[in-house]
């Protein structure tokens, strides 16, 4: 099992949405290197944390899990669509998503703030000055403190 990190902004989805939806799509990736972490690295079962960003208060809210393989995204296709890409072939897709499936919010948020401050987190993406990528992977290590952290 691996755990991942995935980020997506509050306003269009959010872990209030997960929990009620159970189960949804991850769209809109539009960056080669997640595209084949999401291709080549994520499988059924692996656990990911849900981050909201762009946001007043960036951080860890909430544990989903990764319900489905990999697929084409279609809203690369959907000229209405936000993430249309003019680029993309239906025929040989460029980007893919998965199902993810809502586990649990968090009893309290795991800030952003509060992550940049644990220095046994250091090496972690998402704290790492310049990060943009939308999904990182997380180590066994640093998933298990990250959940202690919510009990402090």
């Amino acid at each position: 099992m691996k755990y991942w990190l995935m980020k997506n902004e509050p306003e269009d989805y959010d872990i209030d949405d997960l929990k009620k939806d159970k189960t949804e799509h991850w769209d809109g990736i539009r960056n080669y290197q997640v595209r084949n972490m999401i291709r080549d690295d994520m499988s059924i079962g692996d656990m990911a944390f849900f981050y909201h960003s762009n946001c007043d208060v960036p951080g860890i809210y909430g544990l989903m899990s990764i319900n489905s393989k990999p697929y084409p995204d279609h809203t690369a296709f959907d000229k209405k669509a936000k993430y249309y890409d003019i680029k993309s072939n239906i025929n040989k897709p460029t980007w893919l998503m998965v199902d993810v499936k809502y586990k649990r919010k968090l009893t309290k948020i795991i800030t952003l703030k509060e992550l940049k401050s644990e220095k046994k987190l250091s090496k972690m993406r998402v704290v790492q000055k310049g990060n943009r990528l939308s999904i990182t992977e997380v180590e066994k290590k640093d998933w298990e403190y990250i959940l202690s952290l919510e009990k402090k």
